[in-house]
């Protein structure tokens, strides 16, 4: 089980990332959840096996199409137990 803080910088906002980040953690049975922050940066949590999170880690630096990503920032946590599904959260 391997559990990543990210944090993606650049034109991340209004381009369907979230959306896309979602279905790219749903289809890697992730869990976890993804929220745009007021300076424009999206901000998620992955979590699952090995494997699944280091492939949709590698997807933050691509995005969807209308993306342009800047900067990713990473940090391995513990994992968090109580999570149980991927989610979409209110902007933070």
């Amino acid at each position: 089980m391997l559990a990543v803080h990210a944090w993606v910088d650049g034109r991340v906002q209004g381009v369907w990332y979230r959306k896309s980040l979602y279905e790219q953690a749903v289809t890697h049975q992730l869990v976890g959840w993804v929220r745009n922050l007021k300076d424009g940066r999206v901000e998620a949590w992955l979590q699952g096996e090995e494997s699944s999170v280091r492939h949709v880690e590698m997807w933050l630096y691509e995005g969807p199409e209308l993306a342009v990503v800047n900067e990713v920032k990473l940090e391995v946590e513990a994992p968090d137990t109580a999570l149980d599904r991927f989610e979409v959260w209110p902007d933070g």
